[in-house]
C-alpha cells in the first residue's frame, strides 16, 4: 500500500516517558534496581547493546519456561477457535450457493463476522518469526499463511465487478474472465483461471502487487456485502448508503444473470482455503515430534533456546501492537482519511477488528484467553512499577476501545476518521497509547533479561514518524 507521513503527538509521548520513569524510580526504593531500570528506559531508541543489570528479582529460567508454555497453550486455543468458527462459515457458504436466499445470505454474513472475531486474536502471533508469517528458518514448513488469509487492503477490482461515484460498472476481473487471467503489475504472471479452485485463487493472490488480493477473509468479505458505496472526503459521492450502512451485494449476484456459477465456485474455494491455512497453524501449534510448539518450547532437533524465543515474541508483540496495528491499520485510515485504508471495509467491521487485534494483545500479555488463565503470563512477572505502567496504559486504551465501539450505532469506523467527527480525536489517542504500549514491550522484555530497543520493536517498513 502506499505510505503516508504519520503525525505523532510527541508531546503525549514524552510526558509518558518522563512520567515512566519517575514512577519507577518511587516504587523501586533501592538505587540499584532503579538504575538498572533507568538504563533499561534510556537506552530505547538509541544504539545501546548493553544488557540490562541483573537484579535479585529477576525472571528464572524455570519461570520463562512457563511464559513460553503459556504462550504456546493460548496458541493453540486461539488457532483452534479460529479453525472451528472457519469451519462454520465455510458450512454456511455451502448452504447459501445451494439455496441461495436471503435468509441463508444473512447467515453467511454473519458467520464471517464470528470468524472473524477468533482470528483477529490471533493477529498477536504475527511477526514473531512463527509459523504465521516466519520469513525464514524453520517455522516456514508451515506455510506462513499470513498473507493468504489477511491480505489487505485489496483491489476489489482484480476479484468482481464494482460500480464507481458516477454509477459505471467495471469489468475484465477473475469472475468474469474465463480462462487466462493476468493481474494488473508489470511483474504479474498468468494463471489459467477457466476453473476457480483453491489453488488457482492461491497463484493469483498477491500476483503481481500486494494490492492484488484473492484470497482470504478480505476475498469473502467483498463477495458477501460488495463495495461499501460511502467514498473518501477526495470524491463526489452519489450512491451513500450512509454512516451506518454497510455493502450492500443484491442477492441476484448469486441467483440470476452471467458468473453467477463463477462467483459460487469463487465463494467456496476462498472459503475452504481459509480452513486450510488454519488448519495448518493448529498442527503446527499442537504437541507433537517436529511440531513448531515442540521447537519453541526448546525441544527436538530444531529447538529454539528459551531466550531466543522470549526475544522474538517480545519483539513480534511490541511490533505488532505499534506498527502494525496502531500505525498501519489506524493511523493510515485516520489521516487519509479514506474508508479504502480501513481495514473491513465492506461489511464496515474494523472496529471489531481493532478491539480483537488489541485483546489478543492483551490476551498474550497477561496469559490469558476468553477471560480465564492459561498459566503463567508474562505480565505476572513483572514488577511493580512496569505493572503499573502497563496498567495505566491499558486503562485508558480500554476506554477508547470503549467509546469507539458505542459510536458505532451512529458512525461506523469510516465515519469516525472524517474530518469534523467527534469521534477522531479518540481514535488519535488510542493510536498514540497502543504505539506507547509497543514502546513498553522494551521494558518488559528488560525484566526477562532480554535487551531489546525501540527499534527493535518497530517495524523499518512502517510509515515514517
Amino acid at each position: 500500500m502506499d505510505k503516508v507521513t504519520v503525525l505523532y503527538d510527541y508531546d503525549n509521548y514524552y510526558q509518558y516517558k518522563e512520567r515512566k520513569m519517575d514512577m519507577k524510580v518511587k516504587l523501586l526504593g533501592s538505587v540499584a534496581l532503579a538504575a538498572a531500570l533507568v538504563l533499561g528506559a534510556t537506552g530505547c531508541g538509541s544504539n545501546s547493546d548493553s544488557e540490562p543489570i541483573p537484579t535479585e528479582d529477576s525472571v528464572t529460567l524455570p519461570k520463562k519456561a512457563q511464559t513460553l508454555t503459556t504462550y504456546a497453550d493460548i496458541a493453540l486455543a486461539n488457532y483452534t477457535d479460529a479453525l472451528n468458527d472457519a469451519k462454520s462459515l465455510n458450512t454456511a457458504i455451502d448452504t447459501f450457493v445451494a439455496t441461495p436466499n436471503e435468509t441463508n445470505f444473512e447467515a453467511a454474513k454473519t458467520a464471517w463476522k464470528i470468524a472473524r472475531e477468533s482470528y483477529g486474536t490471533t493477529e498477536i502471533f504475527r511477526l514473531s518469526n512463527g509459523p504465521i508469517d516466519a520469513e525464514e528458518g524453520f517455522a516456514t514448513a508451515w506455510g506462513t499463511p499470513e498473507g493468504q488469509l489477511n491480505a489487505w487492503p485489496l483491489d476489489e477490482n482484480m476479484i468482481d465487478y464494482t460500480v464507481d461515484s458516477s454509477g459505471a460498472t467495471t469489468s475484465g476481473n477473475i469472475i468474469d474472465t474465463v480462462g487466462n487471467f493476468t493481474p494488473s503489475g508489470s511483474e504479474a504472471t498468468t494463471v489459467d483461471a477457466t476453473t476457480i479452485t483453491k489453488d488457482v485463487l492461491a497463484a493469483l493472490n498477491e500476483n503481481g502487487g500486494d494490492a492484488n488480493v484473492a484470497t482470504g477473509y478480505h476475498a469473502v468479505e467483498f463477495l458477501l456485502w460488495g463495495q461499501d458505496q460511502d467514498y473518501n472526503s477526495f470524491l463526489d459521492d452519489t450512491v451513500t448508503n450512509g454512516a451506518t450502512t454497510a455493502g450492500q451485494r443484491p442477492l441476484t449476484d448469486y441467483t440470476s444473470g452471467t458468473n453467477v456459477q463463477r462467483r459460487k465456485d469463487y465463494l467456496v474455494a476462498a472459503s475452504e482455503l481459509i480452513v486450510d491455512d488454519l488448519q495448518d497453524m493448529v498442527d503446527a501449534w499442537t504437541e507433537g515430534s517436529g511440531s513448531y510448539r515442540e521447537a519453541f518450547l526448546g525441544s527436538g532437533s530444531n529447538a529454539i533456546s528459551t531466550d531466543d524465543a522470549l526475544k522474538q515474541v517480545f519483539i513480534g508483540m511490541g511490533k505488532f501492537v505499534k506498527s502494525e496495528l496502531a500505525n498501519e491499520r489506524m493511523a493510515v485510515a485516520i489521516l487519509t482519511p479514506s474508508e479504502e485504508d480501513e481495514h473491513s471495509c465492506f461489511s464496515d467491521n474494523t472496529h471489531v477488528d481493532v478491539t480483537t487485534n488489541y485483546q489478543g494483545f492483551v490476551n498474550v500479555l497477561k496469559g490469558e484467553y476468553k477471560g480465564s488463565s492459561k498459566g503463567t503470563g508474562f505480565y505476572s512477572l513483572l514488577s511493580a512499577a512496569t505493572k503499573a505502567d502497563v496498567d495505566t496504559l491499558i486503562a485508558s486504551i480500554d476506554s477508547k476501545m470503549a467509546a469507539m465501539n458505542m459510536a458505532v450505532s451512529t458512525e461506523h469506523f469510516d465515519y469516525q476518521i472524517k474530518d469534523g467527527s467527534s469521534h477522531k480525536e479518540n481514535l488519535n489517542s488510542a493510536k498514540n497509547e497502543l504505539r506507547n504500549l509497543g514502546d513498553a514491550m522494551v521494558d518488559v522484555a528488560g525484566e526477562f533479561g532480554i535487551s531489546l530497543t525501540e527499534d527493535d520493536v518497530t517495524d523499518p517498513d512502517e510509515t515514517s514518524v
